[in-house]
């Protein structure tokens, strides 16, 4: 266990023997249609699990409406099937009261950003300390196909049949944008990098957010196939790396350098130089960095998408700033009379007596 997972787990209770992809795997029968991405996505989450060490018991997924909410039936641990949007707030709930917990997030396009685009914003912004999965297939695939808001512009949909008018949440700049101290992409049909991300984002204490693309055969089919096939996804993915220059392409011919107006512009490194290219700093204080990466893509030819970890920073989070103000009220309460104490507490300075 690397010294960052084991920090982040530091009151989560650890197994006590070793576990593995069949102790996760539930008796439930999986129900998704065939091919969907969310297979992929499933046996990953189970087959990474056993690497953490953690009990079953102190692991929870809470999930909101959606094809990828049924994950918590298919995974041997607690969970929770919630109500539309809301994962994330009960998820808040679970992990500031539970620290000996371990709790995810499981979520879709939809539901996490059309009727939960509030909770996720805020859950985010507060650092509750949680990892969110967002599956993106850009449609909505449990009502059957209605755009969603990451379709891109001009999608011809059942309920958009001359083409959508909206233009498309970026989820990973959402993130940044609200100053998440985790941000990350990753591809469910890639199977060495989703797990890379997933060990990444499970060793981060405070509030993750992982992107997933994931493709959805029936209503959206192929979304992101220029991303997946060999032939030619080298040309449009953009590998983040720490720490290292920001290259891509076939031969990794193509690179990343800061225009003279402070935006980022994609250049043949032959002509510039290596010298010249932007190195990526996942751990920046400043956002600035990551959030223009996150815009360099192309929302309908996914030209340019970058993947991997965004940012990574330490931040206190939520439940250690609460749990360090109630500390304090107990040693208020603790002095004097314990009741003229909670008074006070209660009332502050915002109360009067008439007589």
């Amino acid at each position: 266990m690397t010294d960052l997972l084991a920090e982040a787990l530091a009151q989560v209770p650890k197994a006590d023997q070793p576990l593995s992809k069949k102790d996760f795997t539930s008796d439930q029968e999986v129900r998704w249609c065939p091919g969907c991405g969310d297979y992929a996505i499933l046996a990953a989450v189970q087959s990474f699990l056993p690497e953490l060490g953690v009990r079953r018991e102190n692991i929870v997924f809470v999930s909101g409406i959606g094809c990828s909410s049924r994950f918590p039936y298919y995974l041997d641990t607690y969970g929770m099937h919630s109500i539309h949007g809301r994962a994330p707030a009960i998820a808040s709930g679970i992990a500031a009261s539970r620290p000996d917990l371990m709790v995810w997030v499981v979520t879709g396009d939809g539901d996490a950003l059309s009727i939960g685009g509030n909770h996720l914003i805020h859950t985010l912004r507060r650092n509750m300390n949680l990892t969110i999965l967002l599956f993106n297939n850009r449609i909505y695939g449990l009502t059957k196909g209605q755009y969603s808001p990451t379709s891109e512009h001009g999608k011809i949909t059942k309920s958009s049949p001359m083409g959508s008018l909206e233009n498309p949440f970026n989820p990973v700049s959402l993130a940044l944008g609200v100053e998440a101290t985790f941000v990350a992409r990753t591809i469910d049909s890639d199977r060495k990098h989703l797990t890379d991300v997933l060990r990444q984002a499970a060793a981060h204490r405070g509030a993750a957010l992982v992107e997933i693309f994931q493709n959805c055969p029936i209503f959206n089919d192929d979304a992101f196939e220029v991303l997946k096939d060999s032939g030619i996804k080298d040309d449009y993915l953009i590998r983040l790396e720490h720490g290292q220059p920001i290259r891509f392409g076939r031969d990794a011919s193509k690179g990343v350098v800061r225009a003279p107006d402070a935006t980022l512009k994609v250049v043949d490194v032959g002509e510039v130089g290596t010298e010249a290219l932007l190195v990526h700093d996942a751990h920046a204080e400043n956002p600035e960095l990551a959030f223009a990466l996150s815009r360099l893509t192309d929302p309908t030819t996914l030209d340019r998408t970058p993947i991997g970890v965004f940012r990574s920073v330490r931040r206190p989070t939520y439940d250690e700033l609460m749990a360090e103000q109630l500390e304090r009220a107990r040693r208020v309460a603790g002095t004097g009379d314990p009741a003229e104490a909670l008074t006070e507490l209660i009332a502050g300075r915002d109360t009067w007596t008439i007589t």
